[in-house]
């Protein structure tokens, strides 16, 4: 879940170079809902007509994508493969399989901190948060000995998915965002259409900046209300940004507050009030990196993220209304605006 981005875009002065310049584009905005989310396109176009032909391309592009990889319906791609969990390799679409040799390279860099065989271990989390008690031992147990990036293998050369156990779910939460992110920018840049931006709940993937401007401004939500006035806005330039967190979706059970990201290693949703924003060269990376981070939480997570290239993060942690801020190497090589870290 992504929720703690919001979008605005700063304008600067254009001075008009004379009778004969080309008009500028302008600016038009769409919304549709994909994912279980809000998927919001800003971009700027000569036309209208080109605009709603090009953002009507985009969404069919994140539709297709959610009949791939959604996890809600039984008959979407993804769901076809889990149902032959083990019984051996199945030849796959190249948006799944893509997304899922993106997703085992993050597993491999995190130690297991993000893991899309964790389907099993969501499902009973969900249950959880709706009845607000703990899952069952011994049903999280099962739910562990299906999870591990290591029961999933990939085949390049027959493009092919094996599911090592019977039973196991992929969950793709955690990545199918940001990549349809992406994939909707391409689309947009086919139309010729570069200055745009397309946000996925709270992942964001920015093209070329508006008209006469530095860049896209993403304004962080804080975690406490006392810290919006130093809140930080990043200016991005063909980059992505991902926030995870649990300001929304989390369970108290026994007074410990349980997040809906899970750590796939113990099974257990993580504890705490925090979040993580990663900014990275695209949206797949961002919304799997921000993830496991997540999990990994500030000490390892830092180490996670500074072992990348051309990714920076910044952690927020909450306790009780004091929040404490942990910063990446690269955080302060990412251009802001607004209040000084």
């Amino acid at each position: 879940m992504r929720y703690l981005v919001t979008v605005c875009v700063f304008l600067l002065t254009v001075v008009a170079d004379g009778s004969t310049a080309r008009p500028a584009p302008a600016r038009f905005e769409f919304s549709q809902a994909h994912m279980g989310t809000r998927f919001k396109i800003i971009l700027y176009a000569r036309n209208k007509e080109l605009a709603v032909r090009a953002a009507n391309a985009a969404f069919e592009r994140v539709a297709e994508l959610d009949g791939i990889m959604s996890d809600y319906r039984e008959t979407s791609e993804l769901m076809r493969l889990c149902h032959r969990a083990g019984g051996g390799p199945v030849s796959v679409s190249a948006d799944l399989f893509r997304v899922l040799e993106r997703a085992q390279a993050v597993a491999r860099q995190s130690g297991g901190a993000f893991d899309v065989t964790a389907g099993p271990l969501v499902r009973l989390w969900r249950r959880a948060r709706r009845t607000g008690e703990m899952p069952d031992p011994q049903r999280l147990a099962q739910a562990r000995a299906l999870t591990g990036y290591a029961k999933l293998t990939l085949d390049p050369k027959t493009r092919s998915v094996s599911l090592e156990r019977p039973g196991m779910l992929l969950d793709l939460g955690g990545i199918a965002k940001g990549y349809a992110a992406d994939a909707a920018l391409l689309v947009l840049k086919r139309f010729g259409i570069r200055r745009a931006l397309v946000a996925a709940g709270g992942d964001i993937v920015a093209g070329d900046p508006p008209p006469g401007a530095r860049g896209w401004a993403i304004g962080i939500q804080p975690l406490e209300p006392a810290e919006s006035s130093s809140a930080p806005r990043l200016v991005l330039v063909n980059a992505a940004v991902s926030t995870s967190g649990d300001a929304e979706q989390f369970v108290e059970i026994n007074g410990v507050r349980y997040s809906h990201i899970l750590d796939p290693r113990t099974g257990l949703g993580v504890t705490g009030h925090s979040s993580v924003t990663v900014v990275a060269p695209d949206g797949t990376t961002s919304d799997a990196m921000a993830t496991a981070a997540s999990v990994l939480g500030p000490k390892d997570g830092l180490a996670f993220i500074n072992a990348a290239e051309n990714v920076a993060a910044l952690f927020l942690q909450s306790d009780h209304g004091q929040v404490r801020a942990f910063y990446s190497k690269h955080w302060r090589d990412v251009p802001q605006s607004g209040p000084e870290r």
